[in-house]
């Protein structure tokens, strides 16, 4: 074990408590694997911000009236 463990197990425990509602206890007994499963997660398409296309259609159409 080397000095950066415990703050970064400390932030990465904080994060799963916040986001994801966790005990300690059930940070504690994750795999590193389970973690980093759950934290790579893909955002859902309706989240994905507008593209610049995306966006230049939506405006073309509304000036049209549309």
């Amino acid at each position: 074990m080397n000095e950066h463990f415990g703050p970064g197990a400390s932030r990465l425990a904080g994060l799963c408590t916040r986001e994801f509602g966790w005990t300690p206890d059930q940070f504690w007994q994750a795999t590193p694997a389970e973690i980093a499963a759950i934290l790579t997660i893909e955002t859902p398409a309706s989240e994905v911000p507008l593209s610049r296309t995306e966006l230049a259609a939506l405006m073309e159409r509304d000036s049209d009236g549309q």
